[in-house]
Formats: structure tokens, sequence, C-alpha cells
């Protein structure tokens, strides 16, 4: 039961001293809920986890090996009929054209040509009526079950490569989407030009949303640490100089507060935090760019803690005295709750209030000893 008294205490301890902080108003910003629907923020939870140390790449989407075949025809001819159009998924075996031979016939002996494999008809380069020939190439079918992507990886960072590694894959045309999968192998020929050596991984591609051609990304998996604090990359603001975040209010609905931190290492989606947060810290993540140019929001701190306490605050968001609260109720001037009162600062009035609290705390737990020890 005594830590359970003592988590108590910690809670209340840091929302007092939270709400001692003279920034507080400055860095605040509080939106009402219409400004939070328009802005669509989302939150995250800043925790420690297992960080993954990654190295970035950029490449492109390619066929896998042996996944396109050529239709063609044995026997010369005329086309009298073209089944399939451009980009169309055929089945194996389907009947995609029809060629009239030039053998004597009434009518000419014909034949029809099958696809040897399901997928996409990627070329097709036949008309009806059009004389083909064996060495014609009459249409393309690529399969894209799965395809390969192929990295450009800086060959500085060659050693870190090493078959099995797993990489996140993401392509411009579906950003929301993440393709993994593991390095089957590393380019026997580093490109001299570009400085890169290819690694290359097999993608399992059921939805066809990959294609060949396509710009990819790569962030390889070499390495991960325990127990670091780290949030989205997306949440975080600024210049390389000052980087903050803006932290979910402890205590006031729909209130932001701008809070500096200092970052540490970064992958594909998260960055370290080495100074700043505490685990459990809501930080902003969609639209905490927005944020940046809310300014104060639409509610100021004094009048969002007055709603949610039920009694004045001064305009810095600082509890009021008895004598301030008179004065200001009878219109005189009692100091807008922003400089100390009776000589008492927000600091001192913070550190009496908790000490109070915790000389009763000890003394129940005292008293639950006792009674522990009597019975």
């Amino acid at each position: 039961m005594s830590i359970r008294y003592l988590l108590i205490f910690m809670a209340l301890a840091s929302a007092a001293l939270a709400a001692s902080d003279p920034n507080r108003a400055a860095n605040s910003v509080i939106l009402n809920e219409v400004a939070v629907k328009n802005l669509n923020l989302s939150l995250a939870e800043a925790e420690e986890t297992d960080f993954e140390e990654t190295v970035f790449a950029l490449g492109r989407i390619e066929l896998y090996p042996g996944k396109s075949v050529v239709v063609s025809t044995r026997v010369p001819g005329r086309a009298t009929a073209v089944l399939v159009e451009p980009d169309q998924e055929v089945a194996k075996g389907a009947e995609v054209a029809r060629i009239e031979s030039r053998q004597p016939g009434d009518p000419p002996p014909s034949v029809s040509l099958n696809a040897p494999i399901g997928g996409l008809v990627s070329k097709l380069e036949i008309k009806v009526g059009q004389p083909v020939s064996p060495e014609s190439t009459l249409m393309e079918i690529v399969d894209l079950s799965s395809v390969h992507a192929l990295a450009r990886v800086p060959e500085h960072l060659a050693h870190k490569l090493k078959p099995g590694l797993v990489a996140h894959i993401r392509v411009p045309g579906f950003p929301e989407d993440v393709f993994e999968s593991k390095l089957e192998h590393v380019g026997a020929v580093a490109d001299a030009q570009s400085g890169t050596l290819e690694a290359v991984f097999h993608v399992e591609n059921p939805d066809k949303k990959l294609r060949p051609g396509m710009r990819a990304e790569f962030s390889v998996v070499t390495g991960k640490r325990e127990g670091v604090m780290s949030i989205p990359k997306e949440a975080v603001q600024g210049d390389g100089s000052d980087r903050f975040v803006y932290v979910a209010d402890y205590e006031l609905k729909n209130a932001f507060v701008k809070t500096s931190v200092v970052i540490g290492a970064q992958n594909d989606r998260f960055l370290e935090i080495t100074s700043g947060l505490l685990p459990g810290d809501q930080v902003v993540t969609r639209g905490a760019y927005a944020l940046v140019f809310a300014g104060k929001g639409n509610t100021s701190l004094k009048e969002a803690l007055d709603a949610a306490h039920g009694h004045p605050h001064g305009e810095d968001g600082s509890e009021l005295t008895e004598e301030q609260v008179k004065a200001k109720q009878a219109g005189t001037s009692g100091g807008g709750g922003a400089g100390p009162a009776h000589g008492f600062t927000s600091t001192a009035m913070f550190f009496a209030a908790t000490t109070g609290f915790l000389l009763i705390l000890l003394a129940a737990l005292g008293m639950k000893f006792r009674r522990s020890a009597t019975a």
C-alpha cells in the first residue's frame, strides 16, 4: 500500500509543479472541439520500446525472374481474333488469340493461342487481320504475385548487410502501406558511378499494388536497442537546433503544451528522445505541424482553468490567493496572480503544499503500521 500512496503523491506533485510553470501560458495551445476536428489531430504515447537501427536506401521494384512470358505462334498466318486487352488479367490456359493458318483449306485451319501463365497483359502487339509469323512477339504476360525490390545501398554501408535482414519497404503510390521482406542476396558487383551496392528483396504482392518500375524506399533493420524512449517521427517539429513536440495537457481537454526535446537516433518510423518527455506523455502526431501556426488557440489558459476548476485563476494560469480573489471580485487590482502574494511565490506555495501532503501521508502510514502491530 505504501507504494500506491507514493505513486499518488508523485502524480499530485507533478501536477502541482506543472501548474507553477511560468511558461505554461506562453507554450499552451487550447482549442475548441471544432478546431480539433478540423485539424484532425491524433496522439501517440511516448514509451520505452525496442528501437530499430536501420540503413536507408532508395531503389526500384522489378519483375521477379521467370515471371514474364512472351506469347507467339508456331505457324505463320493471320490474326482472326484478339481476346484480351492491355493490362487485362488472364488465367493460365485461357485463350488469348486465334490465328488462321496459311495452309490451304476451306476454311483454312486455325490455331488457338493460350496464356502460358496467369497474370496481366503488359504488352499487346497484335491486331485482328495482322499477318503473323513464328518470329513475331504477339503479347507479353507478367505474373505480379511476387516481385523483386532492388535497393541501392551506399557501398560504405556494405558491412552492415547480410542475408535474412528485414526491410520496411514503401512506395510513393501507397504511402500508408509498409511491405516487409527479408534480404535475399547482395549484388556481386558495385556500381562505380553511383557508389552503391544492390540489395535484393523478394516481396509477396497478392494485391498487385507493387508494379515494375516503381520507386521504392528501403529501411533495412540492422539491429535493435532495448528500453529506448521513442515517439513517431511526425510528432517532432522545428529545425536541428530547436526541436519540440506538443504534449496533451495533463488536466485540460483539447489543450497542448509546446515542449522542447532532445533527439538521438532515428529510423524510418520513430525518433529516439533523450530528454524532454516522460513515459506515458501523449504527443500530437497527425496535425502537429498545423499546431505550429495555431497561435494560442481559441481559448486562453485562464479561461480553460477557470472552467475546469470552478474558480478564477491568474492570466498565467496560476492559483489566486483568497485576498487576490476578493480584490478581483471587488474590482480592485490584486496582482493578477502574476507575482508573489504576502511574500509567497508559486514555487514556495508548491513546496509548502507538497510537504504538507507528505506529512499527512507519513502519518497515515504510521497509523496503519501501528494497527498492524497491535492486531
